[in-house]
This record gives C-alpha cells, sequence and structure tokens, in this order.
C-alpha cells in the first residue's frame, strides 16, 4: 500500500467533500463537525489527507493556534478497511516534518474507545485527563507529542476557557429530549477537542424558557441537565437597564423587529450575557441572529451560530480574556492595606476551604508584623471597590507572591494577566530571577491565566523564571539555566537558528528574555505622537492614563496593507516619527511582540479587533489604501525603554554596523540592529 499525503486547499472542492464524507461515516468516535470547519482548516493550512492512488483512505484535521505554538489535533481519521496498515503514522510523521517548529502535538481521545495503544505507537504519552461535556459525561484522555525542543516550557498555554453563553433553542439541542432540523450544528459545542477551550453556561432567561417547556418529560430532562452547565446570575438592576437601552435601539433602528414576537426574552438574553462580564452568546434563533449588530453596538455581545464558535475559538478566547478596551478610561487606583482592615477584604475575594474568613484575615495581618518586609497592595476600581490583591517581597533572587487574589468583576480576567505581568516587571527591575507565587489559592482567573506568561508547577506553587538577556541562543539559555537551577531544575540549550514560533514562546514565558540568532525577524515601525500617546502614553498625554497596571497587554495599530515581508511572531520596535516644538519625537520608545498580521476590509479588520481600543471605526477606514483593504498588526507585551533612543543615536547605531536604515515606513531590520536599539534603551545611566 503507498500511501500519499497531501495537503488540501479551500477551492480542492473534491477532496474536501471525500474527508468530510469519511468524516461523516466515523462520527460515533469522532464526533461531528460541519463541513465549514474543513474548508477552515483547509484555509489554515490544517487539512492533510492521505490517498492511496486515487482513493481518500485517510485524514488529520487540525489546528495551529497563534498564541500557543503546539499542533492541536482534532480528528485523525482513518477509513475502516484501511486501519492497520500505517496510515495514522504517515499523516503523524507529515504533521511533524511540515510543523517542526512548534513545540509539539495535542490529541484527546475517549478513554473507553481503548485506542491508548495506537497513540503510544504513534509516539504520544498521556497529560492527564478531563472530563467530556456530553451526556454520558464521558472520560477524556489527554495525550502529547513532543517534537524536540525544551521541556520547560511545553506547559505555556493559558488554562482560561472561553465562556460562551446558550439560549433555549441551542441549550434544547445539546440537552432536550426531541430532535429538531439543525441540531447536529450546536452539538458540535459538545466535541471533545473543545472541551478544555469552551465553557457553556446559561442565564436566568433559559430557566424561564426551560419552565415554558410543554412536554413534561422533555422539561424535566432539561432541568436535570442544567447542573452540566456554568450558572450565571448576573445583578438583575443592571440587566433590566442594559434589556431597556437595547430595546431603544431597536425600536429607534428597526421598525421591521419592533413588534417581533419574543423580542424582549431575546434581548433579555443579550443583557444578562453583557452584566455577567461575558461577550459571546450562542444560538440558532433566527431573530437572535438579527439583532447580532445591535447587542455588539449597545451591550458589546456577539451573538454567533454555535459553527462560528467551533470555527472561530481562539480568536473569541483571545477577544474575552485580552480587553484593555474595557481598561481604556477606568481609572484603577492602588494602595498598600490599611493595617485593621484586613477583616473587611474576605467579602471581596472568594476563598477556597481551609483559607477563608478569619483565617484569610489572621494570615493577611500576620504578614504586616512578619520578619520579612512584605508590600501588600491592593487595588480598587473608580468606584472604590478593591478588585485585586498582592502581596510580594524580593529575596535575593527570587520575588515572592504569598497573595494573589482577584474579585469578581467584569474585567477579572483582564486584570489577572495584567497583574501576572506587573509582577515579572516588578522582578525585572529588581534583579530577580524567579517568580514564586506560593498563594495556597490563588484565584482562579490568575492561575488559568499564569501558563500564558510562562508560570509551571512547582511544589511549593506556581513559579516563572526572569530572563534579563537579549542576545544569542547559547547566552539566553546559559541564564535560564542559572535561573532554573534556583530551583533544581534543568534547561536544555538553544541553538542557533530556532525557528521564530519556539523563539517567541521561549520569549513569552522567560521574557523580557530575547533571542536575537533565531529565525524570528524584527521590524522598524514608525508611528505618529498621536498614537502613541494613545496606545503607550508617550508622549505623556495632558489627562494622562492610569499607569496602575501599566502598558495593556495587547493592542492593534493599523496601517495601509501594502507587503513589507510582515510575518508573526516578530519583535517591534516603535519610532515616533514626528516631534512638535515642546514635544517628544523622532526617538524609539519602546519594544512589542508581534502575535498576528492580518490584511482584510476596514470593516472586517475593526470588528475583529474593536475590543483592543485606540482606533475607530472612520479611523481604521483612513488607513485603507486604494484597493479598499488596511493591515492590522496584533502586538502585545510592550516595554516602554527607560531611556529613549534619539534619531541621532539610532542612525549611529545602524551606521557602526554597517546596516541600512528607512524610517519612511514600517522596515524590517537586521536582529543585530534590534539588540543594539533595544540595549541602548535599557541601558543604566
Amino acid at each position: 500500500m503507498a500511501i500519499e499525503v497531501l495537503p488540501v486547499s479551500a477551492s480542492q472542492t473534491d477532496l474536501l467533500a471525500a474527508a468530510v464524507s469519511l468524516g461523516d461515516r466515523c462520527t460515533k468516535t469522532l464526533g461531528l463537525l460541519t463541513p465549514p470547519a474543513y474548508r477552515k482548516a483547509a484555509e489554515d493550512g490544517g487539512l492533510l489527507v492521505a490517498m492511496d492512488g486515487a482513493e481518500l483512505v485517510g485524514y488529520a484535521l487540525f489546528g495551529l493556534p497563534k498564541r500557543t505554538p503546539y499542533v492541536r489535533l482534532t480528528h485523525l481519521c482513518v477509513a475502516e478497511e484501511h486501519r492497520g496498515k500505517g496510515v495514522a503514522r504517515c499523516l503523524i510523521e507529515v504533521i511533524k516534518k511540515r510543523h517542526a517548529q512548534r513545540l509539539g502535538i495535542k490529541a484527546k481521545c475517549r478513554r473507553d474507545y481503548g485506542l491508548s495503544a495506537m497513540w503510544t505507537s504513534l509516539g504520544f504519552v498521556p497529560r492527564g485527563e478531563i472530563l467530556g461535556r456530553g451526556r454520558d459525561r464521558e472520560t477524556l484522555d489527554a495525550w502529547w507529542l513532543d517534537l524536540g525542543h525544551a521541556d520547560l516550557f511545553t506547559d505555556v498555554e493559558s488554562d482560561a476557557l472561553l465562556v460562551v453563553t446558550v439560549d433555549h433553542g441551542v441549550f434544547t439541542d445539546l440537552r432536550g429530549a426531541s430532535v429538531s432540523d439543525g441540531a447536529e450544528e450546536s452539538r458540535t459545542l459538545d466535541a471533545g477537542w473543545l472541551t478544555d477551550l469552551v465553557e457553556l453556561a446559561y442565564t436566568p432567561q433559559l430557566l424561564h424558557d426551560v419552565r415554558d417547556v410543554p412536554d413534561k418529560e422533555d422539561r424535566q430532562q432539561q432541568r436535570n441537565a442544567l447542573p452540566g452547565l456554568r450558572q450565571l446570575t448576573p445583578d438583575s438592576g443592571a440587566v433590566a437597564q442594559r434589556h431597556d437601552e437595547l430595546l431603544a435601539a431597536v425600536i429607534n433602528t428597526s421598525a421591521d423587529l419592533r413588534h417581533a414576537q419574543g423580542l424582549r426574552e431575546r434581548l433579555r438574553y443579550v443583557a444578562e450575557t453583557a452584566c455577567a462580564g461575558l461577550q459571546v452568546l450562542a444560538t440558532r434563533d433566527p431573530l437572535l441572529v438579527q439583532l447580532a449588530d445591535v447587542s455588539w453596538e449597545v451591550a458589546g455581545v456577539r451573538v454567533v451560530s454555535p459553527s462560528v464558535v467551533t470555527l472561530h475559538v481562539d480568536e473569541l478566547r483571545q477577544a474575552q480574556v485580552y480587553r484593555p478596551a474595557d481598561l481604556l478610561g477606568t481609572e484603577f487606583s492602588s494602595g498598600e492595606v490599611v493595617p485593621g482592615a484586613e477583616g473587611e477584604l474576605v467579602a471581596f475575594f472568594d476563598q477556597a476551604s481551609g483559607d477563608d474568613g478569619s483565617a484569610f484575615a489572621t494570615r493577611l495581618r500576620s504578614l504586616a508584623t512578619d520578619s520579612v518586609l512584605w508590600r501588600r497592595d491592593l487595588l480598587r476600581d473608580s468606584e472604590g471597590h478593591p478588585v485585586a490583591l498582592y502581596v510580594w517581597s524580593t529575596d535575593g533572587r527570587t520575588l515572592t507572591v504569598p497573595f494573589l487574589r482577584t474579585a469578581s468583576h467584569p474585567l477579572e480576567q483582564t486584570l489577572a494577566r495584567q497583574l501576572l505581568f506587573m509582577l515579572k516587571r516588578l522582578g525585572r527591575e529588581r534583579g530577580v530571577q524567579v517568580v514564586r507565587i506560593t498563594d495556597p489559592t490563588p484565584s482562579p482567573a490568575a492561575r488559568a491565566a499564569a501558563g500564558d506568561d510562562g508560570f509551571f508547577e512547582r511544589e511549593s506553587g506556581l513559579a516563572a523564571l526572569l530572563v534579563d538577556v537579549c542576545g544569542t541562543a547559547d547566552e539566553v539559555t546559559t541564564a535560564a539555566q542559572e535561573a532554573a537551577g534556583r530551583m533544581g531544575l534543568e534547561v536544555r540549550p538553544f541553538a542557533s537558528g530556532l525557528s521564530a514560533e519556539v523563539a517567541a514562546a521561549a520569549e513569552r514565558a522567560w521574557w523580557p528574555a530575547k533571542i536575537v540568532d533565531s529565525s524570528m525577524p524584527s521590524f522598524l515601525v514608525p508611528i505618529e505622537p498621536r498614537w502613541s500617546a494613545e496606545l503607550f502614553n508617550v508622549p505623556a498625554m495632558l489627562l494622562p492614563r492610569s499607569d496602575v497596571l501599566g502598558i495593556s497587554r495587547e493592542h492593534v495599530y493599523y496601517r495601509s496593507s501594502g507587503h513589507r515581508n510582515e510575518s508573526a511572531p516578530a519583535r517591534l520596535l516603535w519610532y515616533v516619527s514626528k516631534g512638535t516644538s515642546g514635544s517628544q519625537g523622532q526617538m524609539v520608545i519602546g519594544s512589542s511582540r508581534l502575535d498576528e498580521v492580518l490584511i482584510d476590509t476596514p470593516d472586517a479588520l475593526f470588528s475583529q479587533f474593536e475590543h483592543l481600543g485606540v482606533y475607530g471605526q472612520a479611523e481604521v477606514r483612513a488607513v485603507a489604501n486604494t484597493s479598499g483593504r488596511a493591515m492590522a498588526l496584533r502586538f502585545s507585551d510592550t516595554e516602554i525603554f527607560p531611556g529613549p533612543v534619539t534619531l541621532d543615536r539610532l542612525i549611529a547605531l545602524a551606521r557602526c554596523l554597517g546596516l541600512p536604515l528607512s524610517l519612511m515606513s514600517l522596515s524590517k531590520i537586521s536582529n543585530a540592529l534590534f539588540q543594539a536599539v533595544y540595549e541602548e534603551g535599557h541601558r543604566k545611566t
């Protein structure tokens, strides 16, 4: 049997149809996946087929997440009559070869299928288990195939779930006794590969709709299924206000919808989702779909079909957890916990058993008189409510955090990520090599976010390495080995020429490390003072934004769509391109990590990245070229240089290295020039 493995593009409709047909024959073990999911995978380079002559005998469908550099294997499917002939191995080997720059391959499989021997034979190892979401709540084994990169950050992945509320129609499709036309689309939300990516939730309106189910047996079955979803109970007063705003918007914009039957109930789903701090509502209801624009404009809720959730889970997930647009204009204040006020904080921070009530207050109070000088910082929102508590101290080369708590808040996940990055910045400023979170019960939001910042499990809690080196792979790993040695860990050395994806993962996990002899490119980005002020507060605005949480973790910058070899991941240097009398300008002010480059129509880009703030729709349209397309650069983890690099100094550094320099538009620069400018900006005076 001569097997040929081929990639499938979205235009190869015959191969796509054959793959869909084979998948449909195997839904009992694979779960349902709709044809658009196959097409999306093909568009993203995530569909391989195994051919025996003209016959399709197997396929592999997988995702390539942008922020987490592993391969997410969704389907590994072989026609029953061709199993045991090495088809699955051929598919896996081609994935390994085509994506060798990624850290590994992740897969999930029901334990009761008895396929552990197959996964083991393909080189996978078991990495825990999770409970499935289907009606029988099956156990799924997690499998991992390592692709030979440093193992200290192979677990670098956020555990944060995309929380999606569902309306009664989708809930009935998933858990009801009857089967309606199109229910298969909703049931894709139960797919095993989504279990650790998406959490389904319901709001009070669903309870009313279940109560109104006429058939007693069906009604009881749905009630029994409710505990399988997360229950959300937003403030009723806030819901009523948001509901009125939505209703007014519908009345003002659509004469056809204002008298639609069931309008108020549909709007209540939207209002409750918004007031629970969530952004995604899944529905197949035609009326709710017609309300999608109003829902987004008024309440910030994306009303989408179940298939959109499965097709765009990574983008929706990132939009949920990174919401700096919501931080703009929100004044947070920071100060130390006042002695004697510890007991008042208990009500704001959910505690686990063994660390609640008086035990929490007593432990927090004891740190004020400890032999170690602990900084007990409390973060409050604009109304003065406590939203985060973190206690820290440095001991030589280690920053220790015995308390890390966030309160229930619509921005809790965003705040948790800001706090984790801030702790790393604190450690860097104090010259530490390790950040240790020893809180026995950190907030779930903080624990879920920790993987994105390179924190890993240790006996005493969570830990992350700080590698403050901008240099070669050898120099960076030498410093990482020294830091890891403080915890009795080993780090395998990197070689020069590291792939951009693995270099980006290492630089994120070991922030602020920069591996300059890797394949990760660097770019110089001219930016006008107006936008640098909005994005980075440089030059400082007349009414400065609160800098309590520092620079937002993630932003987007728009420009015309003319390609200049932009690619992601990459490093960016920000050059403020103009200066006026009395203002800062014509200097490199900082660096960022480029996570994504996307070209599309201005309206499509604005819709996708509006949650990242700063730009209005008209401003995005203004940067489009004559073809009506614009480019979005999504970037994160900006570092503002302690000492900006002036234009004269930038030119001198380029001349010293014998390198050309273009300041007129975004341009690729050598990693040697990036290193020289970066080190100049961080030079200690």
